[in-house]
């Protein structure tokens, strides 16, 4: 018997495992909000130990090397849920959601060589913006997992339809990006010593304003061609993304005339990781789907995975 079939029984519990990749993934985006809403960004002041004694926060750096030291022990609940996402899918034989798996299971640690970067040059506002970044990747792939394991089947969407969802994951891209810029330049640098990018907050708030005019525009207009050609998936995905959209402009907008309070800007994070997550489910959404594996639950872990092979 070789290793992947030992693997075989935890097949059972790759689509769980994978939800619980997108949602723990969100979930650190969060908690590194708190971290930078708190001022905590150096409570651990070194990395990969919290200080140059310790790898453990003590109690000398208070509520702040707690609260940083608890955003690092996270990073280990992620790998272990990659990793086992990861052994899930080599059990279930399904080639490209293995190859998704693995791709998560070494961001992860690659994500948490650029947040020591950040602490080692004490918040640089542009390497904090890349972190968070590399997030954003890891929800949109995590998103393409899941969409691998369980999405409607379809064929390749119209020409007009794909140019406009690329459109869009492309603007997405782009206010994802300024909202970084955003942030380095505003009060929030996760320490009070942090160096901010020196641009103009009004400034950058505006260019950013602007790029979610557009984001907004190219996803009316996809949910309109969706809606007039009777795509059902792609007018649904495309609507809840709208939502999204709608939801954080406004929140966005609050938080900027209310002084950006902290529970705001952490919604707006919140809101941030569930719109990374929307971009790329609406890319998806105009790409051919066989749904062959996943709809067929009945049959026996070692069937369903010649049947997905068969189909390949």
């Amino acid at each position: 018997m070789g290793v992947t079939d030992r693997l075989v029984p935890l097949a059972r519990w790759l689509w769980p495992l994978a939800v619980a990749n997108l949602l723990a993934n969100i979930g650190i985006v969060v908690t590194g909000a708190a971290v930078r809403l708190t001022g905590s960004g150096l409570g651990c002041p070194t990395w990969p130990r919290c200080t140059e004694e310790s790898y453990v926060a003590h109690g000398e750096l208070g509520i702040n090397g707690a609260i940083e030291f608890g955003n690092r022990l996270l990073t280990f609940v992620l790998v272990a849920v990659a990793l086992l996402c990861f052994l899930a899918a080599l059990g279930s034989r399904h080639r490209r959601a293995i190859r998704l798996s693995l791709v998560i299971g070494l961001g992860i640690p690659l994500q948490a060589v650029i947040g020591g970067v950040t602490v080692l040059t004490d918040l640089n506002p542009w390497v904090v913006a890349g972190h968070f970044l590399a997030s954003m990747f890891i929800i949109m792939v995590c998103v393409a997992l899941l969409d691998e394991l369980r999405s409607p089947e379809r064929g390749l969407a119209p020409g007009r339809h794909r140019v406009l969802a690329f459109a869009t994951l492309a603007v997405g891209w782009v206010v994802l990006y300024l909202g970084t810029v955003v942030t380095g330049a505003g009060p929030h640098a996760g320490d009070a010593e942090a160096r901010r990018n020196g641009l103009d907050p009004a400034v950058v708030s505006q260019a950013h304003a602007t790029s979610v005019y557009a984001l907004v525009a190219l996803t009316v207009a996809l949910l309109v061609v969706a809606v007039r050609s009777r795509e059902r998936w792609l007018t649904r995905v495309t609507g809840l993304v709208l939502a999204i959209e709608l939801a954080q402009g406004v929140l966005g907008w609050v938080q900027y005339w209310l002084g950006l309070p902290v529970g705001l800007v952490a919604l707006h994070m919140l809101g941030a990781a569930l719109l990374a997550a929307g971009l790329a489910r609406i890319a998806l959404a105009v790409l051919p789907h066989r749904a062959a594996y996943e709809a067929q639950p009945e049959l026996g872990l070692q069937e369903a995975a010649a049947t997905r092979l068969g189909g390949e």
